[in-house]
């Protein structure tokens, strides 16, 4: 058990759209898609009982546009709309966070990374061991002496070795590495003919973006000199883009982050109401019927009998093999307590 008091920071939206492109579709009573409810449900509450921080929240996006668009207009403009299916869950998801009894923060204008980095700072000037639980290669500009990531797939701590290992610089470094290489992703621009291994190797010899634009004319390759000079406010603005913002408006004050009591009758009545039987067995309450064979209702989109989670043969109505996520469509983090 780590002797300093924990702050977990949980990227919710992240788990999102992993769970909904892990697990298989899967639709309750009333037809209401609910795979990515569940694999989210799943996950969280297996994380937060191995881990049990003094300090939990999970974080979610609360808008497509923030004040990078203000920025630069393009930026994120070449994501597609989530799919038809995932778009009614993320009601569900943070309906699911409450029944888990975990504070939830969003701010409009602000993306989760920016409340991520505001409280991973809080965090750590309160002397927390903050633990941001996420593969967003974004979030490892955030990683610091109090600071780690957890990749809740490859179950695996990310610190500044791993951050080196990614982008080839320490993790202070991240934000300038990123402003030169772009990230077509998001749309960040960055600058032409420079990758992520060039861009390191240029921050490295010297220094940061504002010395290496400053001497700009030094550099040797006739081309990449001649983009770092016609494109360096286009990576200043990429800088601006990708550096996270560690000073967001508080949803809630760090104290209300307190982990409580998990209210296991709201936690019930909401698995019951998204027909999520096996997690009420792993909670040591199925219900009526005892056990997810008797549950029809939690099945493969098309009703076609599936192998069962529990014997692996197939069984008409039974559950996917994914909803006990410990199959291989969808890895659970088996993290031990820090």
């Amino acid at each position: 058990m780590s002797e300093r008091e924990q702050l977990v920071l949980i990227d919710g939206s992240g788990y999102i759209f992993r769970a909904f492109h892990a697990l298989p579709p899967m639709t309750r009573r009333d037809g209401t898609p609910v795979n990515a409810v569940y694999g989210f449900t799943s996950m969280v509450m297996k994380l937060v009982d191995d881990l049990a921080p003094h300090h939990v929240a999970v974080v979610f996006d609360s808008a497509r546009k923030t004040f990078r668009n203000d920025i630069y207009e393009a930026y994120k403009a070449n994501r597609s709309e989530p799919p038809e299916e995932l778009v009614p869950q993320f009601d569900l998801v943070r309906e699911a966070t409450t029944a888990l009894s975990l504070p939830q923060l969003e701010l409009p204008g602000f993306e989760a990374d920016d409340l991520i980095a505001t409280y991973a700072a809080l965090g750590e000037a309160a002397g927390l061991e903050t633990i941001i639980v996420s593969s967003d290669k974004d979030l490892m500009q955030l990683v610091r002496g109090g600071i780690t990531m957890l990749d809740p797939m490859k179950q695996r701590r990310i610190g500044d070795a791993e951050v080196f290992e990614r982008f080839g610089v320490n993790p202070d470094k991240v934000v300038d590495v990123q402003a030169l290489a772009g990230d077509s992703t998001d749309n960040v621009p960055g600058v032409p003919g420079i990758g992520v291994k060039t861009a390191a190797e240029l921050i490295n010899n010297f220094g940061d973006l504002d010395s290496l634009l400053a001497q700009a004319e030094t550099i040797k390759q006739p081309k990449r000199r001649e983009n770092l000079i016609n494109f360096a406010e286009q990576a200043r603005i990429s800088r601006d883009l990708v550096r996270l913002r560690d000073d967001t408006p508080l949803p809630l004050p760090l104290s209300d982050l307190k982990r409580g009591e998990r209210d296991m009758d709201r936690l019930k009545a909401f698995l019951l109401e998204q027909d999520f039987k096996r997690l009420l067995v792993r909670i040591g309450d199925a219900g009526e019927g005892g056990s997810m064979r008797a549950e029809p209702a939690v099945r493969s989109m098309g009703g076609t009998p599936q192998p069962s989670a529990t014997t692996g043969s197939a069984t008409s109505g039974s559950a996917i093999s994914g909803p006990n996520m410990h199959g291989p469509n969808i890895p659970v983090p088996n993290i031990p307590v820090p």
